[in-house]
């Protein structure tokens, strides 16, 4: 069983190690590169973009409801009358009569209070919170493509860390059975060897198993499985203080825009509510035909008027809109407090585990030289004698983990980077400058905000759109 597993770690380590090989003539991909390509393929991105249309369309169809409205109409009936006449003899006579008629009919909203233009109003402030809200998903996406491509890029270099490691324990313990053949050391010592050499193996195939989890996250956030990836030269600027990153937080971070846009909506729909209370006054015009089946005749007939409605009493249900509508309003007053304090613990966190990023880069760095001079150290006093083959294999774990510190802690310092970013509110393509097609948020908008007929040349120029967003 253990010979079993034992050729599986080196088939697995082999078809890694060729696998390296044959991309290392591929061209390396960055991290920009994988930013863009995860901003081109996200379906979260697509989701929030279908929503912020959606609310676009919010817009266009309660503007709709201040314009006239043209329908048309159809009416079949049937009759039946009983009555007497009024003649000298008095007699009881029934009737049925069957009817059609068809026609036009036209309305238009003249008053209503501001219940409308208010709701226009309200839906304009949601659009304007739905698009920061894109924003968000769109610091989401972004900063899930940094931390897929750090993870590859750390667990690459730690799997060839631990193949190095196995190749130099394999070594070793040749050399201790040689040694052990000519009586230098004991069998003790050989049997340490081959328990290091066992646990590197262990280790190495628990690293291959963490490159194999990050390259499946890797493809999930990117869009595609990861090549030779080109490690970061150097860190995004991102503030000089904690004060800086907490400030332009509270300035310009999304979540906080898009809390205040629900406040302002949120006020609409108290006073929408409100004026709701208040009446209606319609213009309406009809215009139909009316014939009785069997009557070859028929009759024209139109009409015009105003229409008055207002309410007197419906149980209390509109003063308890009214309250939900300002209890909503409250709702968000108090959200956008809670949204505040998150945005600003974020930004200091953020911040935090960045400087410790760069602490722990400094100390491991140290800590490598430091495990170098002690591991060559041994290893030399180990030939005279001096220190055990357990020093040695001791001495050379601590190398190994002090370098692997290292690359974990760049690869730490290098999402922490990023995440002061996105506490800040600067995550986007926009802030990196990537070299991707745009998604305008108010294209969309512009094309729907004046409500198009669908015959229109708007109207087809949305239908072009939207069969375009259909093909992607």
């Amino acid at each position: 069983m253990l010979h079993r597993v034992r050729q599986a770690v080196q088939l697995g380590a082999l078809a890694l190690s060729v696998s390296m090989v044959s991309l290392g003539a591929a061209k390396a991909e960055t991290l920009s590169d994988a930013l863009a390509a995860a901003y081109e393929n996200s379906g979260l991105l697509d989701q929030n973009r279908a929503l912020l249309r959606a609310a676009d369309e919010d817009v266009a169809s309660t503007l709709a409801l201040l314009r006239p409205m043209i329908n048309w109409f159809g009416e079949i009936g049937l009759g039946y009358t009983v009555g007497e006449t009024a003649a000298t003899t008095p007699s009881s006579y029934n009737s049925t009569d069957r009817q059609a008629a068809i026609g036009l009919s036209f309305e238009l909203l003249l008053f209503d209070n501001g219940v409308t233009k208010l709701a226009v109003d309200a839906a304009k402030e949601t659009v304007l919170a739905t698009r920061q809200a894109l924003i968000s998903a769109e610091q989401s996406v972004l900063f899930d493509a940094v931390s897929a491509f750090m993870f590859v890029v750390r667990d690459t270099e730690i799997v060839l860390l631990r193949q190095n490691n196995l190749r130099v324990l394999e070594r070793e313990l040749q050399a201790s059975r040689d040694r052990f053949e000519v009586g230098e050391v004991t069998r003790t010592d050989v049997a340490l060897s081959e328990a290091r050499l066992e646990g590197a193996r262990a280790e190495l195939a628990a690293a291959q198993g963490n490159l194999l989890e990050s390259q499946e996250f890797y493809t999930a956030a990117i869009g595609h499985r990861p090549g030779r990836l080109e490690s970061p030269k150097s860190l995004p600027y991102t503030a000089n203080s904690i004060d800086d990153v907490r400030a332009v937080a509270l300035r310009s971070h999304p979540q906080l825009t898009q809390a205040q846009y629900e406040i302002s909506a949120a006020e609409l729909n108290v006073l929408r509510a409100k004026a709701g209370m208040g009446p209606t006054v319609t213009f309406t015009a009809r215009q139909y035909v009316d014939q009785e089946f069997g009557d070859p005749y028929y009759t024209n007939s139109s009409s015009v008027g105003l229409s008055f409605s207002g309410p007197i009493y419906q149980g209390g249900r509109l003063s308890s809109l009214a309250r939900k509508a300002a209890a909503q309003r409250d709702a968000v007053r108090a959200a956008l407090h809670l949204t505040r304090n998150n945005v600003s613990r974020q930004a200091g966190t953020a911040w935090a585990r960045l400087i410790a990023a760069g602490a722990a880069i400094k100390s491991s760095e140290r800590q490598v030289v430091a495990a170098q001079i002690a591991f060559d150290g041994v290893r030399e006093e180990a030939k005279v004698g001096a220190r055990s083959t357990l020093d040695v294999l001791t001495s050379e774990q601590d190398l190994l983990d002090a370098q692997s510190n290292v690359i974990s802690a760049q690869a730490t310092q290098y999402i922490a980077a990023y995440g002061v970013l996105s506490a800040m509110g600067l995550l986007t393509v926009d802030h990196l400058n990537l070299r991707v097609e745009r998604y305008d948020p108010e294209a969309y908008y512009n094309l729907v905000k004046d409500a198009p007929a669908l015959r229109s040349k708007r109207g087809q120029q949305l239908d072009k759109v939207l069969k375009t967003i259909g093909k992607e």
